[in-house]
């Protein structure tokens, strides 16, 4: 949870930087974002589709390879404790 936090501060540091200076954020436009997400959501079909013909646990593989994908790392208890 801390790297997150700390991006978040690093984010909210900058855009304040940003604001007394009057320039605006190069940040991406919403669309674009919710886009990108659908890429990774995307990337997933595939993979759900072949397990999903094989027969294999789908529910499983997407708890564990398409979440980590998609979500990267999550914060673990060790993370909090470092």
């Amino acid at each position: 949870m801390k790297p997150y936090l700390l991006s978040l501060g690093a984010g909210l540091l900058v855009g304040i930087v940003y604001s007394l200076i009057g320039v605006r954020s190069p940040a991406p436009p919403t669309i674009a974002l919710v886009g990108l997400l659908g890429i990774l959501l995307g990337e997933q079909i595939v993979p759900v589709a072949k397990r999903l013909a094989t027969g294999s646990e789908i529910s499983r593989f997407v708890r564990t390879d398409c979440a980590r994908h998609v979500m990267g790392p999550l914060p673990t208890n060790k993370d909090r404790d470092a």
